[in-house]
C-alpha cells in the first residue's frame, strides 16, 4: 500500500466496508487484524485521527497499528517514543477493557523497559479506572521481560480497587508474573488472600496447584471490596 493510501479516512472506509449485511454475524475481529496489518505503516498523526472515531472497531485497529509498530524488531526509538507519548496523550479514546487490552503492554510498557516507571503510578492513581488499567497492563510488556516489581507494586496499590475491569486485570497480572516468581506471588497472597476481591484471587492462583487454591480461597473473610455478597 503506498504512502498516499494510508490515511485514516482509508482506514475507516476499509472498516465500515467489513460491516455484513443487517441480520447477519457481526464483524470479525480477525479481519479486522488483518486489515491493520495491510495498514501497518499508517503515519502517527493518522493514527491520531483514528483514536478520534466514535466507531470502536477504528480504534481497535488504531491501536492494534500502535501496538504492531512499537514492537516491530526493526522500529526506532523515535517512533516508539512517538507511539508512547500519543497513547498517553490520549487515554481519553482508550477507555474500554479491550481497547486497553490491545496494545498498553506494547506501546508503554515496551517502551519503559529501559526507562523510569513513574507514570505507571501516576495512572494507577488516575481517578478514571482505564486509565488505572493501562497501569496494570502495562507492565506485562516489563513481565515478559522477566521484571516483576513493579506488577507487584501496582498490585499493592490497586489489589481492592472499586471496578471490577481493575480488579480483573490485577488478578491477571499477579498471575503471570508468578509463573517467573513464585514465591512472591505467594507471598502476595499470603498477605492478601482474606480481604482481596475474589475476582482477583481467582485470576491469581489461576495455576496454582488445587490444594494451594483451596488454600487461598479458604482464606477469605468475606466478599471484599467490589465483591458481590452471597446469593
Amino acid at each position: 500500500m503506498t504512502g498516499s493510501q494510508l490515511t485514516a479516512a482509508g482506514f475507516a472506509e476499509q472498516v465500515e466496508a467489513l460491516r455484513p449485511p443487517a441480520g447477519k454475524d457481526s464483524v470479525r475481529m480477525g479481519d479486522v487484524f488483518a486489515l491493520a496489518k495491510r495498514f501497518g505503516d499508517l503515519p502517527v498523526a493518522e493514527l491520531d485521527r483514528l483514536l478520534d472515531s466514535d466507531v470502536h472497531l477504528v480504534r481497535v485497529g488504531a491501536l492494534r497499528v500502535m501496538g504492531n509498530q512499537a514492537v516491530h524488531k526493526k522500529a526506532p526509538e523515535a517512533l516508539r517514543a512517538e507511539l508512547y507519548a500519543l497513547y498517553l496523550r490520549r487515554t481519553d479514546r482508550i477507555n474500554t477493557w479491550d481497547l486497553v487490552d490491545l496494545s498498553a503492554h506494547q506501546v508503554v510498557g515496551g517502551y519503559l523497559l529501559d526507562k523510569p516507571r513513574d507514570v505507571l503510578y501516576r495512572l494507577a492513581g488516575s481517578e478514571h479506572w482505564w486509565e488505572r488499567r493501562i497501569a496494570m497492563m502495562a507492565t506485562l510488556g516489563l513481565v515478559r521481560a522477566g521484571e516483576v516489581d513493579d506488577t507487584y507494586a501496582l498490585a499493592e496499590i490497586l489489589v481492592d480497587d472499586s471496578h471490577e475491569f481493575v480488579r480483573t486485570v490485577v488478578g491477571g497480572m499477579l498471575r503471570e508474573a508468578g509463573k517467573h516468581d513464585r514465591a512472591r506471588l505467594l507471598a502476595f497472597l499470603d498477605r492478601h488472600a482474606a480481604t482481596a476481591p475474589r475476582v482477583v484471587l481467582r485470576f491469581a492462583i489461576e495455576h496454582l496447584e488445587p490444594q494451594q487454591r483451596a488454600h487461598y480461597l479458604s482464606q477469605r473473610q468475606g466478599p471484599g471490596p467490589g465483591s458481590p455478597a452471597p446469593g
